[in-house]
């Protein structure tokens, strides 16, 4: 492909502009070896900063994670930083994760910032995500950055912004510092030239006391005493968890925990799996193999940068089965309320629950049995994080117990701002051990649990649409299920659309309308007669659109075999997927 005169013109900047040798002797290589295709895709636009921060494939050009896009990045936020607490001491964290060049990327950004003036405090190593949102309350930062890609796969890294409550930034602080990073046109406004005296190494004592919060969390520390030998086994996918996630376990009383080995190392290229994602079946292959040759109790997984947890468990046939992230985050939520109350702590006036729009109802009706409030959220943990900003505000001691989303990722207690997984590998840990206590495994636990509040089974599927005409195609596709919504889905009728974008409820068999109080997002729900619900959501990041689907069997009777029934209802998601065409 011919490269266009803007893409030649960005070139020929970054070949005689302030960028080191080893850059532009890249750039020279590419031309040297006619790759337009790579140049072009490199050079065709200035990688975006979105409201989160960036991400993107590291390499040379202004659309990949490199030290001069992160710098930019870094300088923006700097200037709105400066902007926003005049004649204060402005502190930042600084973490990363184990993909390539995170340590580089973190001490660049470290530099930056102690170049305008800003104290820095950056962890001497790797780790958790969390533990960063946790550091900034800690230390009384006003902001913080995590360098991570979360789970995509080795070829991409990324760069999160936090605010001074430890949650991602909200309105209006993320449009703003992406005004402000827009403003930064060229490499030569960022101060790359650090002070060292503002930036200060943290590690031990900022771990012993997340690590201590961590351990709060526990409610059935005897339970725990009585179980201590629950064999767990623990893979970190070579990412961070291993820095957070067996010491937390240690700190619980669990005595017999088993790493797989072979992830335990951190390691960017991720030398055994495709893809860090403990939402697919094949990364959690060698702890599922690990947990068959010692007759484990449980497997538990983490991403790259720990804030999103998997676990396998043995079905009653005793073959291990994946658990999903809808499943498990009821079956943590059923826990933490109902062992809360057992225990004489549940304060139905105070306490509360917090999950996603696109994450099971079953959340709602565990907090609806036990008397205690639930809010649902747009998607995002900044946004979980927001009701509890508004709720702490009245200072009338509410009390968030925990929350979470179907993407595997959960957040119990407050004093982390975004999910959690090394909090919820304690957490799941302890729910094993006081199922197998009672003589029940947490498979048993999952089916008495949807006894009790009616089968719930959830499913997903993404639809990728490249290009300007994939763009077009997913608006044409929510313009049609806007003005028509399916009569009926999976045998029931649609009762009920719930659209974000236009902030409405409409009831379509009386056409009364209620508002929504959430933050415009282009997302629509379909809801049927039996309480199952179909989601619509086009992605904000990659030319995707994605049909959650949330099927409710209310009157699962105690004759019926679980399997059996969710069989049937996934069956019914499938006949779902034909109606609507999403194959």
């Amino acid at each position: 492909m011919a490269l266009s005169a803007d893409v030649q013109q960005k070139i020929q900047t970054w070949l005689t502009g302030n960028y080191d040798d080893e850059t532009k002797a890249e750039i020279v290589r590419l031309q040297a070896a006619g790759d337009e295709e790579s140049l072009n895709d490199a050079f065709y636009r200035d990688l975006e900063f979105g409201t989160g921060g960036l991400r993107g494939v590291m390499g040379v050009g202004s659309n990949r994670m490199n030290r001069y896009t992160l710098g930019m990045a870094t300088q923006g936020l700097c200037n709105y930083l400066l902007q926003s607490f005049p004649g204060q001491e402005i502190k930042v964290a600084v973490a990363h994760d184990s993909r390539l060049n995170s340590r580089a990327f973190a001490q660049t950004a470290a530099g930056i910032f102690s170049a305008n003036g800003i104290t820095v405090y950056l962890f001497e190593d790797l780790r958790p995500t969390p533990e960063l949102s946790y550091t900034i309350r800690h230390l009384g930062c006003q902001s913080g950055v995590v360098i991570t890609a979360s789970h995509n796969p080795k070829e991409y890294n990324g760069y999160k912004v936090y605010w001074n409550d430890g949650a991602q930034v909200v309105a209006p602080h993320d449009k703003n510092i992406i005004r402000e990073v827009g403003a930064i046109q060229s490499v030569d406004a960022v101060k790359f030239q650090a002070d060292d005296s503002k930036i200060h190494l943290i590690g031990a004592e900022v771990d012993d006391a997340y690590l201590s919060q961590v351990q709060q969390l526990s409610i059935n520390p005897e339970a725990i005493k009585r179980q201590h030998d629950l064999k767990i086994v623990y893979t970190p996918i070579h990412g961070t968890g291993i820095t957070m996630v067996p010491p937390a376990l240690k700190r619980f009383g669990f005595t017999n925990i088993h790493i797989v080995e072979e992830q335990a190392t951190p390691d960017g290229n991720f030398p055994t799996v495709k893809s860090p994602n403990p939402e697919e079946k094949v990364a959690m292959q060698m702890a599922l193999d690990k947990a068959k040759q010692i007759d484990a109790d449980l497997v538990i997984a983490t991403d790259p940068d720990s804030d999103r947890v998997g676990i396998g468990v043995k079905n009653a046939q005793g073959e291990w089965v994946l658990v999903n992230g809808n499943q498990t985050a009821a079956l943590l939520t059923h826990y933490l309320v109902s062992a809360r109350q057992q225990a004489g702590q549940l304060n139905t006036e105070k306490d509360y629950i917090v999950y996603t729009i696109v994450t099971s109802d079953v959340l709602g009706d565990v907090a609806r049995r036990h008397g205690i409030r639930s809010f649902q959220t747009l998607t995002g943990f900044k946004y979980i994080a927001g009701v509890i900003r508004e709720l702490e505000a009245q200072h009338d001691g509410q009390y968030y117990i925990g929350g979470g989303e179907e993407s595997y990722g959960y957040m119990i207690g407050d004093f982390v701002r975004d999910k959690d997984a090394v909090s919820a590998c304690c957490l799941i840990a302890e729910m094993a051990a006081v199922a197998k206590d009672q003589g029940r495994t947490l498979y048993q636990e999952m089916e008495q649990m949807y006894r009790t509040y009616g089968l719930y089974k959830e499913d997903l599927i993404s639809l990728t649409k490249k290009g300007q005409r994939g763009a077009e195609e997913i608006q044409e596709m929510m313009a049609e299920l806007r003005q028509n919504p399916p009569a009926a889905l999976g045998g029931s009728p649609v009762v009920q659309l719930l659209d974000y974008q236009q902030q409405v409820a409409r009831d379509l068999r009386t056409g009364e309308q209620t508002p929504l109080h959430h933050e415009k997002s282009n997302v629509l729900q379909f809801v049927t007669d039996d309480g199952s619900k179909v989601s619509a959501r086009p992605s904000g990041t990659e030319p995707k659109i994605k049909f959650y689907f949330s099927l409710k069997q209310p009157n699962f009777g105690a004759a019926e075999s679980f399997e059996d029934a969710l069989a049937g209802l996934d069956g019914r998601i499938k006949q779902i997927i034909q109606e609507m065409q999403l194959q």
